[in-house]
């Protein structure tokens, strides 16, 4: 499986001009393809685009600074550029999933999100001291919170909008030795994700919800006073928009920790899991919105996923429509729609009285067929390719944890 490690990193200065150098290499890219569109001609091939914007570009006077960044920065900037058309292309069909999205757009100096990407052929290597060592950037210090696995395939640097910068590697693992870490059990459990709790397991077990979110409400607010206060253009606003963004990161941070250990203990616990295939993008359109980004069910379920293909567990999902709040788990009756604020009900068909989480999660486990399986079940998910992010995408990488 292919997964991605990512590090932090602390450049210098003078180490931080190649994201400049992409982007414009983007832009011109961009520039050229949109030019063609406005005059009736051809899009230009990705040859000449790498002929015209790189190889040409590095002598003229204008952009002779391109030749101080290496080429392989400059070539991934074209390929994302070429990427992003292809996926414009391909959504106006209708061939993408997901919804629709619109052409490429100039990357700004201004945006806070920067990332430059290293294939194999730009012979970077780490050095005996621990540093990354980048071709005409130089040894980067690095701090490694564990050792790679394998030899990695290629390295992003990215800076996401609190400052930091990290070194996202991505590899290929071992399937014998992820199989050894997470040895075979007998064990199978549903799951019912919430606001009230994050998690109800099927044995009765309850997750709190951490909230990180609105126990920083206070200080992000106050934060985000005090940024617009300031002058636009200032070094104050400068350092009070950075003071915004680390309070996020913080918040982002500690979520991601949270996903990831428990993930982590219901994968090494259970052979087999069941959950819902939940809405979220629904649930965030109600008033409960604040609460439902908080919880972060997306990116706790994603995880679930690709550790359970990785460790070679079994994940269900069943069908979101499926009544498991209003099913009886003893008799199997359903017994109706009821408000949220009902978290205990007694069955009318066998008088048992059930907490509504609990019973959720019973039925969870049981209608994706759990509840009489044993361990050794196939592997229902496929290869899932590194989650982690490449150049020119939103999210950031801001924990050294493999996704």
């Amino acid at each position: 499986m292919r997964l991605r490690y990512s590090f932090r990193l602390y450049p210098d200065t003078g180490q931080q001009r190649a994201f400049g150098c992409a982007r414009v290499v983007f832009n011109d890219a961009v520039r050229a393809r949109e030019d063609a569109r406005k005059a009736e001609q051809p899009f230009p091939t990705a040859g000449e685009l790498s002929t015209r914007l790189i190889t040409q570009a590095k002598q003229t006077v204008e952009r002779s600074w391109l030749g101080e960044v290496s080429a392989v920065v400059l070539q991934q900037s074209l390929r994302d550029a070429e990427t992003a058309y292809r996926n414009f292309f391909a959504s106006l069909k209708g061939t993408r999933k997901g919804p629709k999205i619109g052409p490429p757009r100039f990357k700004s100096r201004k945006d806070k999100r920067q990332s430059i990407r290293f294939t194999a052929n730009a012979r970077w290597n780490i050095t005996d001291s621990g540093r990354l060592n980048l071709p005409k950037i130089g040894p980067v210090k690095v701090k490694w919170s564990r050792t790679l696995p394998t030899t990695p395939s290629s390295v992003t640097v990215v800076k996401d909008a609190a400052g930091r910068y990290f070194a996202s590697f991505v590899m290929d693992t071992d399937p014998a030795v992820d199989a050894t870490r997470m040895p075979d059990t007998d064990q199978t459990i549903g799951i019912d994700l919430g606001l009230t709790h994050f998690a109800v397991l099927s044995d009765g077990t309850k997750i709190d919800s951490p909230r990180f979110l609105r126990r920083a409400e206070k200080k992000l607010k106050k934060a985000q006073q005090e940024l617009s206060r300031k002058q636009k253009g200032s070094k104050n606003r400068e350092q009070a928009r950075l003071k915004v963004a680390r309070a996020h990161a913080q918040v982002t941070d500690a979520r991601r920790e949270f996903h990831h250990q428990l993930s982590t203990r219901l994968i090494s616990e259970n052979q087999g899991i069941a959950v819902e295939d939940l809405s979220v993008a629904a649930l965030a359109r109600t008033k409960l919105a604040k609460s439902v980004h908080d919880a972060g069910w997306s990116s706790f379920l994603s995880m679930l996923e690709y550790k359970a293909a990785r460790y070679g567990r079994t994940l269900i999902k069943i069908g979101r429509f499926t009544p498991t709040s209003q099913t009886c788990s003893t008799c199997g009756v359903n017994d109706g729609p009821k408000p949220l604020n009902i978290r205990e009900w007694t069955c009318t068909a066998c008088g048992s009285v059930h907490d509504r989480d609990h019973n959720a999660a019973i039925n969870v486990k049981t209608a994706a067929g759990l509840a009489v399986s044993a361990c050794g079940a196939p592997v229902r998910p496929g290869a899932i390719p590194a989650q982690r992010e490449e150049t020119g995408s939103h999210g950031l990488p801001t924990e050294p944890r493999a996704a």
